[in-house]
């Protein structure tokens, strides 16, 4: 090597390889640290400049993401190497020397290239579990050859900044995460309140037309329209009664009577008073309890209401002679039970998942649209975390994972539906 003596190359490799490292795990920010790979990676390698394009996830495309070195006029230019290029470099998966500036199809615009002084570049590929990231150019503005160090010291820049990467779209899927429960607390809390009053005010006069529709019955003795009228009034008003327990129940504030439990036992405790709808619709119901479950500090009542409710949602979904499974499993490291419920039903549809733990939405038709978000309520109040996923056709799959030993929630502040009064 013509700029650096054999002896202090290891350190400035090292010293460099250092602070990306230290940027890489310290930092949140990947911009900040992608800034740091390419100055780094320039002025290590005494080169003209840098630039990284990382692969768009929407757009397919290569967007400039950090540069040094690099004049305006230049990045200006677009795109200085296709997809197409840039994912048959990756399959490779190797660095890769350009020399032949004019012929060579990896430079998009050679005339730009060449004018900007540039003689030669290194592309290296950003590549994590086999999945294409983007790509590092460093430019050189005289020819030069690469010690096996100097590539070594590339690819495991290249590395580290394929983890940046990674690492900051696990931040912000998280964040993402984050943002959407707090709208979804505040709906809740809005709507928590709203039901309250309404299904207050309401209960009484629901109940009046009740009972004198039921007095009312027995003073018509003969069968006919009359008493057949009365019959639909009475049964509407249990129906309407019956919605607003439930708002009743999404609204109320109640404590979390907690105490060590078997989740095998409050699974099979659910089963059983749904056992006559599994056998009048003719459904296959498989368990797989694990023999393993460690108990986990939770309330019965509550999460047998979460249970049923999910297998009602399953039973309704699906056909006759449909299937039904529930399963249980430790979690990683026995700090967590895990719940799995799968029907084979009709599914939901993409854009409706979303949705599916919003208060008053529903897919059935006389659906009110609060068991599942009475439900998220109750897993989120118990420190824990209830997914779902579905294809239309092809059934629904819920995960509910509850914490073994969990601390205890402020219930003064949280109601059951995980909001704030």
């Amino acid at each position: 090597m013509n700029v650096k003596t054999s002896s202090n190359i290891f350190e400035v490799f090292y010293r460099t390889f250092r602070d990306i490292s230290r940027s890489v795990h310290a930092s949140t920010k990947v911009d900040e640290v992608l800034s740091l790979v390419v100055r780094e990676a320039s002025e290590t390698l005494q080169a003209r400049g840098a630039l990284i394009r990382i692969r768009n996830l929407e757009s397919r495309e290569m967007d400039l993401f950090a540069a040094y070195g690099l004049s305006e006029r230049y990045l200006s230019k677009g795109h200085v190497s296709s997809e197409t290029i840039i994912t048959d470099l990756c399959k490779l998966n190797k660095v890769i020397l350009i020399r032949d500036i004019a012929d060579n199809p990896r430079i998009q615009y050679p005339r730009e290239f060449l004018e900007e002084g540039f003689q030669m570049a290194l592309d290296i590929p950003l590549i994590l579990n086999e999945d294409v990231l983007g790509i590092i150019r460093v430019f050189f503005d005289q020819p030069r050859d690469f010690s096996d160090e100097e590539l070594d010291f590339l690819a495991a820049v290249a590395e580290q900044s394929a983890l940046a990467l990674d690492k900051a779209r696990f931040i912000e899927a998280q964040e993402s995460r984050y943002k959407h429960l707090v709208i979804q607390t505040e709906k809740l809390t809005a709507l928590g309140r709203m039901a309250a009053g309404i299904a207050h005010e309401i209960n009484n006069p629901m109940g009046g037309i009740l009972v004198y529709a039921t007095m009312l019955m027995e003073e018509v003795l003969e069968e006919g329209p009359v008493r057949e009228g009365l019959g639909v009034i009475a049964q509407e008003t249990l129906r309407c009664k019956r919605i607003i327990q439930e708002l009743l129940d999404f609204s109320r504030e109640r404590p979390l009577l907690k105490e060590m439990a078997d989740l095998n036992e409050v699974m099979e405790k659910a089963l059983r008073i749904l056992e006559n709808e599994f056998k009048l619709r003719r459904i296959k119901l498989e368990k797989n309890l694990s023999s393993e479950l460690p108990p986990a500090f939770l309330d019965v009542n509550q999460i047998q209401q979460v249970f049923m409710n999910i297998l009602i949602n399953a039973v309704e979904a699906t056909q006759e002679k449909g299937k039904v499974k529930v399963s249980t499993r430790p979690g990683p490291g026995g700090e967590t039970v895990i719940t799995e419920i799968t029907d084979n039903g009709c599914g939901i549809p993409s854009e409706n998942l979303a949705k599916i733990f919003e208060p008053f939405f529903s897919t059935k038709e006389k659906g009110t649209g609060l068991g599942l978000s009475v439900s998220y309520g109750i897993i989120q109040n118990h420190q824990g975390q209830i997914d779902i996923s579905s294809l239309p056709g092809s059934g629904t799959h819920f995960t509910i994972t509850l914490p073994v030993q969990a601390g205890e929630v402020n219930h003064s502040l949280k109601d059951e539906s995980g909001a704030s009064p």
